[in-house]
């Protein structure tokens, strides 16, 4: 889907560039990609808490206070969020349009294993200002992409494990198994701690390189996300 040809006021070699609008992010990722970061968020702030509890309010009572009922509960709320919005991402990544699809994942061909050498040398090295630019993620960025969905799996699995020792619901008795795999709770606590630094610092990167790519390539990067619409340059005879 795209519009008719927008002209905008920049210039290479000399020349007006033009650029026409592409609709990359459909709605269900959008939705995805939003509702991941919520719950997301709180899931590592509510989990840091979980594991090195505050005193952050004083009552005569136990029954006068409850807000360790409720970082507990926002965090078992919003791992049962978080892993149903997962599973919808992966049925649209057999029925969304063609920058939503799992082949975009994997670095199957010469170009995608070239492209990420380019991004490589950008991005990290920042020996080269920039090749070729991709409409939808790069095939670093969708690489990397396909090894987060894989923590995401592992930090679902772990907490789910953990979860069951104190849960008779379906869900979290499916991994019972896990504790006695991983050689006990502290074991799957520990997993599931460092996989928390590991989104916490996959975060802090993201949102860098968002916000660098917009200004290198000025083409909607971050307003793409909430819109679903980039530009892409027209190609011009030099």
């Amino acid at each position: 889907m795209s519009t008719p040809n927008i002209p905008l006021d920049k210039f290479a070699h000399g020349h007006p560039v033009e650029y026409r609008r592409v609709y990359v992010w459909e709605l269900p990722v959008r939705a995805y990609h939003w509702i991941n970061a919520i719950t997301l968020t709180l899931l590592i702030i509510t989990g840091y808490l979980i594991g090195k509890p505050i005193r952050a309010f004083a009552a005569v009572e136990a029954y006068q206070q409850y807000w360790f009922g409720w970082i507990r509960f926002i965090h078992f709320a919003s791992a049962y969020i978080y892993a149903f919005n997962f599973l919808a991402r992966i049925y649209w990544g057999f029925v969304g349009n063609k920058y939503a699809k799992w082949n975009n994942f994997f670095p199957l061909t010469r170009n995608q294993r070239r492209e990420i050498v380019d991004v490589v040398k950008t991005d990290v090295l920042q020996t080269k200002l920039h090749g070729a630019i991709s409409t939808g993620h790069n095939s670093l960025a969708a690489f990397i992409y396909f090894l987060t969905f894989l923590a995401f799996c592992a930090q679902a699995i772990t907490g789910f494990a953990l979860y069951s020792s104190m849960s008779n619901s379906f869900i979290p008795r499916l991994f019972t198994w896990i504790v006695p795999l991983m050689g006990g709770e502290m074991g799957v606590r520990q997993w599931h701690h460092m996989f928390l630094w590991f989104f916490v610092t996959f975060i802090v990167v993201h949102i860098y390189l968002s916000f660098y790519h917009d200004y290198i390539e000025g083409r909607g990067t971050i307003s793409s996300i909430v819109g679903g619409w980039k530009f892409e340059r027209e190609k011009t005879e030099d």
